[in-house]
């Protein structure tokens, strides 16, 4: 136990290393290592060692102690890649300003600033082509009418359904018309319209896939209807099931299902859709990340094989950035204007300008040269990932790695899932236990989500490296 010293631990920028209270309990199996990385990362949060200040050389402190150097070297090393120290050959070991505490949507509370995120679906946001943009924002700015500056109307400017038209149908194989196309505030907007039209139809239970992305089985429980959960497997939802149950529609992502990876098999495909024809029951086909494909052919949207069958939903939070809240339906004849009043109702239309701008980036090629040069850049983040996870965690198995944004890693099943989430989060990492998105998360086999578009390619080797470390 070093020296406590309150008043050089308070100041910062100081001229002396400060002194540090830190126990060690040399009874506890943690080692010696972890404990010291703990507590250091502890009086970092709470403040109690503010940003700025010198702390003490590795021998210093291995001296006071009574630890091996290498104790300090290796503790100083993981906090300053976590994102804590400063920390510079020849130069003194500083504490850099993090923030004590964040929100994580309500669902995995309170918990210290990450310095990684492994954020399923994000997309790079450096990866967003600003100037080209913000050429075309301009343009549409210039170009619209004083007439168009009212409400944007709930289908959507027809400029940008036109664009979505053709470019769904030549990249996508989606067959639709400017008239059948509504622009949503993304896809998590698209559903909810379509559960409440699908309540006034009088449809009561909607069948998702097991395990699904868990925001979706929010939402059709919050729209007043009952989801029934579908197992997945290697072939994608199974359809034996599915017609077990009395539901009106399914919910599906065909292409690369979220989270587990799968892709719904031809015969599968055409199982489904038989099902749609003889019962009636609606198909929303979430392609939400299609465009990101790395080891396979193209896959071709369902929609374009039933279209008065599928409803085809869409979005560019994960091709450009979610912060542009534009998603598309692409409907039945026979839902449109129901879909049309229930978008009117609920907020009177998207965004107009940035409608216009994404009509003119879609038109004008930029969307498809975007894609272009964008997909070998996530392929080596996917590739990156892999590679870590077999020299970190080789007793891992990373599913879904064809396509998209993210990983589904599978743990051993005598893993603690939330044990090792919880102390990842508290090194600074924030990774997505998979357990909530199935419909029975106390069930669910451990794994992890681990989302890799939106990260360096070092802070995904640093990251997975903290994970693996948190299983010692």
């Amino acid at each position: 136990m070093s020296r406590p010293n309150s008043d050089a631990a308070s100041r910062t920028n100081s001229q002396f290393p400060a002194d540090l209270l830190v126990v060690l309990d040399r009874t506890r199996p943690r080692s010696l290592r972890a404990q010291l990385e703990s507590e250091l990362r502890r009086l970092i949060q709470s403040s109690q060692v503010p940003a700025g200040t010198r702390l003490p050389p590795s021998r210093t402190l291995a001296e006071d102690l009574g630890v091996a150097r290498s104790v300090v070297v290796e503790a100083y090393g993981q906090l300053a890649s976590d994102g804590y120290l400063d920390a510079h050959q020849g130069s003194a070991t500083t504490v850099r300003a993090v923030a004590t505490s964040r929100s994580e949507g309500g669902r995995a509370g309170t918990a210290p600033a990450s310095t990684v995120r492994f954020i399923g679906g994000l997309p790079d946001p450096g990866l967003f082509p600003r100037a080209e943009w913000q050429r075309h924002y301009r343009a549409a700015l210039t170009a619209v009418s004083d007439r168009e500056l009212g409400y944007p109307g709930p289908l959507g400017a027809s400029a940008l359904r036109e664009a979505l038209t053709g470019y769904l149908g030549r990249v996508r194989g989606v067959m639709t018309s400017p008239g059948q196309l509504l622009v949503t505030s993304g896809v998590t907007q698209a559903l909810t319209l379509l559960c409440g039209v699908l309540r006034a139809r009088g449809v009561r239970a909607v069948a998702l896939e097991d395990p699904c992305f868990g925001v979706h089985r929010e939402i059709v429980v919050r729209a007043g209807l009952r989801p029934v959960a579908i197992p997945v497997d290697q072939d994608g939802l199974d359809i034996a099931r599915l017609t077990a149950h009395e539901i009106g529609a399914v919910l599906i992502a065909p292409a690369h299902s979220y989270p587990m990876g799968a892709v719904l098999s031809g015969a599968r495909r055409s199982a489904l859709l038989d099902w749609a024809r003889g019962s009636g029951g609606l198909i929303i086909e979430d392609d939400y990340d299609a465009e990101f494909r790395y080891d396979r052919t193209p896959i071709g949207a369902l929609q374009g094989l039933a279209p008065e069958h599928v409803v085809h939903a869409g979005c560019v939070s994960k091709t450009l950035t979610p912060a542009l809240r534009l998603g598309w339906l692409a409907l039945p004849s026979d839902l449109v204007d129901e879909v049309a009043a229930e978008k009117m109702y609920a907020d009177m239309g998207s965004t107009l300008l940035e409608q216009l701008a994404l009509a003119r980036f879609v038109a004008g090629g930029g969307f498809a040269r975007h894609l272009r040069r964008v997909r070998p850049t996530y392929r080596r983040k996917r590739d990156t990932a892999i590679r870590a996870l077999a020299a970190a965690l080789p007793d891992a198995r990373p599913l879904g790695v064809a396509a998209g944004l993210h990983l589904y890693v599978q743990l051993p099943s005598e893993c603690d899932e939330q044990r090792l989430v919880a102390q990842a989060r508290d090194r600074g990492v924030l990774v997505e236990g998979a357990s909530w998105h199935w419909a029975e998360p106390h069930l669910a086999p451990p794994a992890l989500v681990l989302g890799y578009g939106s990260l360096a390619e070092s802070a995904i080797r640093d990251g997975i490296a903290v994970v693996a470390s948190c299983r010692s």
